[in-house]
């Protein structure tokens, strides 16, 4: 898969200090020109929330789930062209299958499958890691254009590892753009008068090395790659990558989902010292693309067998499996012999 272009935006504004202040559910670009560095970060409050209250996951399944919606939205945000970006991880784990569909320029929605008993059973044992709930298996990105084009897909091997590490390796492999990811989730709890209530928030940062010169962006393969009997001397890293990386690396959880550090602050924090510009943010917003109308196309398209088999108790029922909502339709509605 061919990703674009990180981000070229029109207008930019100069982040001495971090005047302005974005609110939650955004993306925010920014680029340290000095160091040949672009990156972004996303800020979710109401959008993440509003997502994991719809299924009631189990704690460790709902974090995961958080972390896959802001990968999703790090990378689809930066899509220059209308159409999809799906983040979907299929493996042996407790968490079987987790799907993340983006819609350009800002819409989201996510769901997961796993299996009760295997998420008690990680609980009890206290393994509840990311790469331990999503076991082996892979992680396909996909950009969907729509019906009159192709899809480009790529795919990256899960191994016990996270999300974290799943992204890196596809850079690393597929599109050889030194990256670094972070990801974080987490509750905030609220006292009230009724007792504490809570809501979910989640955060990133991508940091990429994209230089203008060839020589300078050229990346070695890993030494695992070459033949047998082939000694292979990797070339040192670029130091411009090697500053920004252990920049990075300072950054704490806290700081990526702290309602009271803006995501300028954050970038101006990190990168103050070698100069960072921060562009317009974009708006993110939880919304599902079924309807009605959508289902009952979807049941018509069944066999008349299928759909006889459906009807329960006078009626068929369908869920949408990313917000939970149920469609009921008489039989006759769609075909179905009652």
């Amino acid at each position: 898969m061919n990703t674009p272009e990180m981000m070229s935006p029109e207008s930019a504004i100069p982040s001495r200090a971090p005047a302005a202040s974005t609110p939650d559910d955004t993306v925010l670009p920014f680029e340290v020109a000095s160091l040949d560095l672009r990156g972004r970060v996303v800020r979710l409050g109401p959008v993440v929330d509003q997502i994991l209250e719809q299924h009631n996951y189990p704690l460790p399944v709902a974090k995961l789930v958080g972390e896959a919606v802001v990968l999703a939205v790090m990378l689809g945000s930066a899509l220059k062209i209308d159409g999809r970006f799906i983040l979907q991880t299929q493996t042996d784990g407790p968490v079987g299958l987790l799907v993340v569909d983006f819609t350009t320029p800002g819409k989201v929605r996510a769901c997961a499958r796993f299996g009760k008993e295997g998420i008690d059973a990680a609980i009890a044992a206290g393994k509840t890691d990311p790469g331990a709930l999503l076991g082996k298996g892979h992680l396909a990105m996909t950009i969907d254009q729509g019906t009159d084009t192709s899809r480009y897909q790529g795919l990256v091997a899960l191994d016990g590892g996270t999300l974290e590490d799943a992204a890196h390796e596809y850079f690393l492999r597929s599109e050889q753009i030194p990256t670094r990811v972070r990801l974080a989730v987490a509750e905030e709890f609220i006292a009230g008068s009724g007792g504490a209530n809570h809501r979910w928030r989640a955060g990133g940062i991508m940091l990429q090395f994209l230089p203008k010169s060839e020589e300078r962006a050229r990346m070695d393969l890993d030494p695992g790659d070459a033949p047998d009997g082939v000694d292979v001397q990797r070339a040192p890293e670029d130091d411009a990558w090697v500053q920004g990386r252990a920049l990075l690396e300072t950054v704490e959880d806290i700081e990526l989902i702290d309602p009271e550090i803006s995501s300028e602050r954050l970038a101006f924090r990190l990168f103050h010292e070698p100069g960072v510009r921060v562009f317009k943010a974009t708006d993110v917003r939880a919304e599902c693309s079924c309807s009605r109308d959508a289902v009952e196309s979807m049941l018509k398209s069944f066999s008349q067998e299928d759909r006889d088999h459906m009807v329960e108790n006078g009626k068929i029922a369908v869920t949408c499996e990313f917000c939970s909502a149920t469609y009921n339709f008489a039989p006759a509605d769609v075909g179905a012999n009652g």
